[in-house]
């Protein structure tokens, strides 16, 4: 998906451990040590990344059990790049494929850190609070 003016191209395809681990501390995101990457990333549902001159400088995945739950992870561009509406080109070619393929009902969540609601609210995405509230547990 690129035309002649747009230096930018998506692709789908999950990332190899170095270009993830990379984009992450880069943009900003906690580090995954490649232990984590090794073992997770070959359970990504689906991941798109954004190239620029064939170099990987965003990415964003799905997570889930392929029927029932669903998660968006890893939303993430490189700071040279933001503000050019590639986490929203990474977030409609991720819910265009979670609403072609997933079974009527599927849950899909996400964790909105910062302003990034913002951008997932376009997408449909609604606060859970206070019916329920995210929580979590680093290991």
């Amino acid at each position: 998906m690129k035309s002649d003016s747009d230096p930018y191209m998506l692709a789908a395809g999950t990332p190899s451990v170095e270009t993830y681990r990379r984009l992450r501390t880069a943009s900003g995101l906690s580090g995954k040590p490649v232990e984590a990457a090794l073992a997770g990333l070959p359970n990504t549902w689906h991941a798109v990344s954004v190239l620029h001159d064939g170099e990987p400088v965003g990415m964003g995945r799905v997570i889930g059990d392929g029927g029932c739950f669903f998660q968006v992870v890893d939303i993430c561009v490189l700071p040279d790049h933001q503000g050019r509406g590639l986490g929203k080109r990474i977030m409609k070619a991720l819910v265009d494929e979670l609403e072609r393929r997933t079974p009527d009902g599927a849950y899909v969540s996400l964790i909105a850190d910062g302003d990034a609601r913002f951008l997932y609210e376009k997408f449909g995405f609604t606060p859970t609070a206070p019916a329920s509230i995210g929580m979590h547990r680093t290991v």
